[in-house]
C-alpha cells in the first residue's frame, strides 16, 4: 500500500467518524420541523439545542468535537447564497465539504511531491473554489430565471383574463414552463396549500430568487391585493417594463464589451510578457522572485493589476 493510499483512506476514516457522531448529536426530525415551520412562515426552532434525553458520552462528545458547531457559525454566511444557487446543502455541511476538500487535496499534494509550501498554496486556492462555484451557479439559475420571468407574466396574465384566480395563474406557469422559475413557483404553491399566507409565500418567493424583476412583479400583486385593480392589466405593463430593461441591458453590454475587451487585454498582457521571457531567459526573469526589490515590484504590479480590473469592472458595470 502506498503513502498516498494509506493518508487518503486516514483522511476519509476520520472524517465518516466525525460526520456520523454529528449526525448522531442532531435530533430527530428536527429538520423536517424545522423546515415546515419556516414555509409556514413560522419562527425558527433555536440552533444550538440539544435533544433532550441526551447521554452523558453524547454530551462529552459534542464538547470533544466542539468544533463542529463551529461549521454551522462558519455557514451561516452561506445560507442564503447557497439557497439563491439551489444547492442542497446547509450552510455547515458546506463549510464542512469545503475544509474537508481542502485538507484531502493538501495531503495528496504533499504526498506526491513531499513540498510543504506546494501543498499550502494548491490547499489555499481549492479553499475558494467552491465559493467561486456558488457563486457561479447562482448567477447562472439568476440569469436564467431572469429570462423567463416575462413569458411567466405573460401567462399569467392570459389566465387571469380567462377568469382563473391568482393562485391558479401561478399553478399554470409552475405546471407550463422549466426549471428554474417552474421549480420556484411551486415551492410557493406548496407553501401556500401547507398554510401559509399568500403574502408570506410571495415574500419567500423573493427572498429565495434575490431578482429585481421578480421583486417588481411581487410588489405590484401585494400592492393590488391591497388596494384592488386590474391585476392582468398590472401584470402587462410589468412584463412591457422588463422587456425594456432587457432592451437597454443588451445595448449597455453592446456599447462596454470594447471596453471589457481592452481591459482584458491590458491586464492579460504582463502575465503573458512575463511567461513568455520566463520561457526564454528564465535567469533573468528569476532575479525578480529573488531579489527583495525584485519581491516588492511583483507585489505591487499584481496590487496594480486587481485596482485595474476592479476600476474597469466598476466603470463598465451600469445598472438599469
Amino acid at each position: 500500500m502506498t503513502l498516498t493510499t494509506l493518508m487518503v483512506l486516514m483522511f476519509l476514516s476520520a472524517f465518516l467518524l466525525v460526520l456520523g457522531l454529528w449526525q448522531l448529536t442532531q435530533p430527530k426530525g428536527a429538520n423536517v420541523a424545522k423546515r415546515v415551520k419556516g414555509m409556514n412562515g413560522l419562527p425558527q426552532p433555536e440552533e444550538g439545542r440539544q435533544q433532550e434525553g441526551s447521554t452523558d458520552l453524547l454530551r462529552k462528545t459534542l464538547r470533544l468535537f466542539g468544533g463542529l458547531r463551529l461549521f454551522n457559525r462558519l455557514g451561516r454566511g452561506m445560507e442564503k447564497q447557497l439557497e439563491e444557487s439551489d444547492v442542497p446543502l446547509t450552510g455547515g455541511e458546506f463549510m464542512a465539504l469545503d475544509l474537508s476538500s481542502m485538507v484531502l487535496t493538501m495531503l495528496i499534494v504533499f504526498s506526491l511531491t513531499m513540498s510543504t509550501l506546494l501543498a499550502l498554496t494548491i490547499g489555499a486556492v481549492s479553499l475558494f473554489v467552491p465559493f467561486f462555484l456558488v457563486k457561479r451557479s447562482r448567477q447562472k439559475r439568476l440569469t436564467s430565471f431572469n429570462g423567463q420571468i416575462c413569458d411567466a407574466i405573460t401567462i399569467m396574465s392570459n389566465a387571469l383574463r380567462a377568469g382563473f384566480s391568482f393562485m391558479q395563474s401561478m399553478d399554470m406557469v409552475r405546471k407550463e414552463m422549466p426549471d428554474p422559475i417552474s421549480k420556484e413557483f411551486n415551492r410557493t404553491f406548496r407553501e401556500v396549500n401547507l398554510g401559509a399566507s399568500t403574502e408570506r409565500a410571495l415574500q419567500n418567493l423573493s427572498s429565495r430568487v434575490n431578482s429585481d424583476d421578480l421583486d417588481l412583479l411581487i410588489t405590484a400583486v401585494l400592492i393590488q391585493r391591497q388596494v384592488g385593480g386590474n391585476l392582468a392589466e398590472v401584470l402587462d405593463n410589468i412584463a412591457d417594463t422588463i422587456r425594456e430593461r432587457v432592451r437597454l441591458q443588451g445595448e449597455i453590454r453592446t456599447l462596454t464589451a470594447q471596453g471589457k475587451l481592452s481591459g482584458m487585454i491590458i491586464g492579460l498582457l504582463p502575465v503573458v510578457l512575463g511567461l513568455f521571457m520566463l520561457a526564454v531567459n528564465p535567469t533573468y526573469v528569476m532575479e525578480l522572485v529573488i531579489h527583495p526589490l525584485g519581491r516588492l515590484m511583483l507585489g505591487m504590479a499584481v496590487a496594480g493589476e486587481i485596482i485595474g480590473f476592479m476600476l474597469i469592472k466598476r466603470i463598465v458595470s451600469i445598472r438599469v
